[in-house]
């Protein structure tokens, strides 16, 4: 109900030369980590590399610094989190996996126990994720990012045109490549919890563009008169409000989520933060972008041809 922008009258299309070449490079970002992370040089976590996941409580105070010290003595490249309330001394440890095999967890226990002078330390929860795990998991993740892609493809293809259906996919390939992109180049550690974000902000970017799609066609049936290019801005215009609004308040929710929700949601809450801004982006500046040179494409051919083009 609240409209923090009203009646505006911003020319979106004029841009879509910039955001073209605004978009490639943010692509070229994407298809550079995509690099990276073939080639092993990207920060890949546990679920795709193989490793150890311990949830340890200590019987006494102990800090993080002691802890990794521990881990560094063994060769794990560990990456702690407290875990719960301050007084109950637990800890989350993940570990990658030395070599190909699954062991370690004991070996690492044993280590606390000893440099930590704490035999009564309670192991909570173990998770070994060996390498066959982790090259299925990956399989797994591709086989997630090409079907929804698909599933896009199809799913406005069949609500809105074909030309609508390609822009769609590829606005969203571009948040989903920028995003990735993004993460690789800070170094964050691409994991599932990571490609589930990324999942995310496909379907937050789609939302966003049926919206769009949805006034587009809307006033392409009511407005008969009025040239493409207008209608276009004319549409995204009359929904910026919503759109921002939805924005907004969405970003409120992963900036809580990367500020109180643990070390573990960190890399999720910054990547649905910087999703929705590229999603919203791409929304505006890339698919409609796409669909306005379809559109006239599609007009000079059938011009060419000899054929009426409204």
């Amino acid at each position: 109900m609240i409209e923090i922008v009203k009646n505006t009258k911003i020319k979106f299309l004029s841009a879509r030369k910039f955001a073209y070449i605004f978009s490639i490079c943010l692509v070229s970002l994407g298809l550079f980590a995509i690099y990276r992370i073939s080639a092993g040089k990207a920060n890949m976590g546990l679920d795709f590399t193989g490793g150890i996941s311990l949830q340890i409580k200590f019987s006494e105070h102990v800090t993080t610094d002691k802890i990794r010290a521990v881990m560094d003595k063994l060769g794990y490249n560990a990456s702690l989190q407290k875990v719960g309330v301050e007084t109950e001394n637990i800890y989350l440890i993940r570990a990658m996996l030395k070599d190909s095999s699954t062991a370690g967890s004991e070996e690492i226990t044993k280590a606390l126990k000893k440099e930590l002078n704490d035999e009564n330390l309670e192991i909570l929860e173990e998770n070994v994720i060996g390498p066959v795990v982790s090259a299925q998991l990956k399989q797994k993740a591709l086989y997630a990012v090409f079907f929804a892609a698909i599933g896009i493809l199809v799913y406005i293809w069949i609500r809105f045109q074909f030309k609508f259906a390609v822009a769609a996919t590829i606005a969203t390939i571009h948040d989903v490549l920028t995003i990735l992109g993004i993460m690789v180049l800070l170094g964050k550690e691409v994991d599932i919890l990571m490609i589930t974000a990324l999942m995310t902000i496909a379907g937050y970017s789609l939302t966003d563009m049926v919206v769009v799609f949805d006034r587009i066609r809307e006033n392409m049936r009511n407005i008969l008169k009025e040239p493409f290019e207008s209608i276009i801005n004319r549409s995204i215009n009359e929904v910026l409000g919503r759109t921002i609004n939805t924005s907004l308040t969405t970003i409120l929710v992963s900036v809580s989520l990367y500020l109180f929700g643990g070390d573990v949601l960190h890399n999720f809450a910054l990547a649905i933060t910087l999703g929705i801004i590229v999603g919203t982006y791409s929304s505006w500046f890339v698919a409609s972008a796409i669909i306005f040179d379809w559109d006239n494409y599609e007009k000079k051919r059938k011009l060419a041809a000899g054929a009426n083009v409204r």
